[in-house]
């Protein structure tokens, strides 16, 4: 299939059915995050799989909306702050790091036929304390992931964007 293919398919995925994820189709994911390009090749980003019915139920938690329950997989991409890159101004490029290696997830999951979706409000204090995070590692964003229940009907919300000309502009702004 092709990037662009790809790309198009992945949609963000709100409702999982409960066929299990197996471990090998996980590791091939996290391979594709493993690949991600980060700023001086620092890799700050850190993956934590959860699959434990248990602790998954609590890290739902610290998301308000109850899909998040429906995946049998959650990954929590961390950024590790005192490995990341910072620009002469002092600028922290882990966030953007994590989203490259998020990114890959993304896509590497769409190609493998499962469904995901980027949460970022969520409780990540709280979340920190159920993972026993370190200070300088903060959870940046929660991904489910699993077969979905729903599909991409090509409904406005995922297919709907602005054309290119609004977007991109030419040697200025």
């Amino acid at each position: 299939m092709s990037f662009i293919s790809i790309a198009k398919k992945r949609y963000s995925c709100r409702s999982y059915s409960s066929q299990p994820v197996p471990n090998e189709t996980i590791e091939q994911v996290l391979e594709a995050a493993r690949i991600a390009p980060s700023a001086v090749n620092a890799q700050p980003f850190r993956l934590i799989v959860i699959t434990d019915v248990s602790l998954r139920e609590e890290v739902s938690n610290c998301y308000s909306r109850p899909w998040l329950k429906t995946a049998p997989v959650i990954i929590v991409a961390c950024g590790d702050h005192s490995v990341s890159w910072r620009r002469a101004d002092g600028k922290d490029h882990c966030d953007i790091d994590v989203a490259i290696a998020v990114d890959h997830i993304t896509l590497a999951a769409a190609d493998l036929g499962l469904g995901t979706c980027w949460i970022c409000k969520f409780d990540a204090m709280k979340c920190s304390e159920i993972l026993n995070l370190p200070a300088h590692v903060s959870p940046i964003a929660l991904i489910p992931l699993g077969y979905p229940a729903d599909s991409n009907e090509n409904t406005e919300r995922h297919t709907k964007r602005k054309p290119l000309n609004d977007l991109v502009r030419w040697n200025k702004f």
